[in-house]
């Protein structure tokens, strides 16, 4: 399996990607990202809703997407976030037949398929909902916990707390590619502990952290510095 990511700039996408897989492949394990994409599977088009738990992919040949933002999904899409949790929809069902046929016609890859995608989007992502899941103090939004916990259901398609245990899973994963230490990599990634941190894995992937390292898995999603990849999980975001 070759999957790559291609950088792309703006306030709704957070990447474009390919992945060319062998017809003889195992079955891909997709992990929760936080994100949600618009997928270019043999030419037909899916919408890929945000995930809280692994999913294995058995698409063979080259699929491609675009990736949203954390948070962009809700203003992107035109719908609740939530109404797409865990689940892999035809953009069709979404956005209607015609539109559908009108970018799957125009998506030969993924910068074509970004292009048309964007040339049907005229909103931009909910600024509380970005303000709290980069670290926002709660008191300086602006909005009590009901509210926030609804904006993150509508853009999202969970709440912060969901968010923040996602985050956390995908700096786990990126630490990871400088250091196989579990321990420490628990520590550092933001768990209690490796017991912590074994939990999670096994309630997001499936596996333990060990076994998930084995299968080659990185870090993918929103990885920019304002998302603290890299750092522990700020308090903020809990609620």
């Amino acid at each position: 399996m070759a999957y790559r990511e291609l950088p792309t700039t703006g306030p709704l996408l957070a990447c474009l990607w390919t992945n060319d897989r062998e017809p003889e492949a195992q079955p891909g394990r997709i992990l929760p990202d936080a994100c949600a994409d618009i997928v270019s599977v043999g030419g037909r088009l899916l919408v890929a809703g945000p995930a809280t738990q692994a999913h294995l992919s058995r698409a063979r040949g080259t699929a491609f997407g675009v990736r949203f933002r954390v948070g962009a999904a809700g203003a992107a899409l035109g719908l609740p976030a939530a109404e797409l949790l865990d689940a892999n929809v035809p953009l069709e069902d979404v956005w209607g037949q015609a539109e559908a046929r009108r970018i799957a016609e125009r998506a030969t890859g993924p910068r074509e398929l970004a292009a048309a995608v964007l040339e049907r989007v005229d909103d931009v992502p909910d600024p509380i909902v970005r303000a709290a899941a980069t670290g926002t103090p709660r008191q300086q939004l602006g909005i009590g916990d009901r509210q926030l916990r609804r904006r993150f259901a509508d853009a999202v398609g969970y709440g912060p707390k969901t968010l923040e245990r996602i985050l956390r899973f995908q700096r786990f994963l990126r630490l990871a590619g400088h250091d196989r230490d579990l321990a420490r990599l628990a520590f550092d990634a933001g768990y209690a502990d490796q017991a912590h941190l074994t939990r999670e894995c096994g309630r997001l992937a499936g596996l333990t952290p060990a076994q998930l390292l084995a299968t080659g898995a990185t870090a993918a999603g929103e990885t920019s510095v304002s998302f603290k990849i890299d750092e522990r999980t700020p308090a903020t975001m809990a609620a």
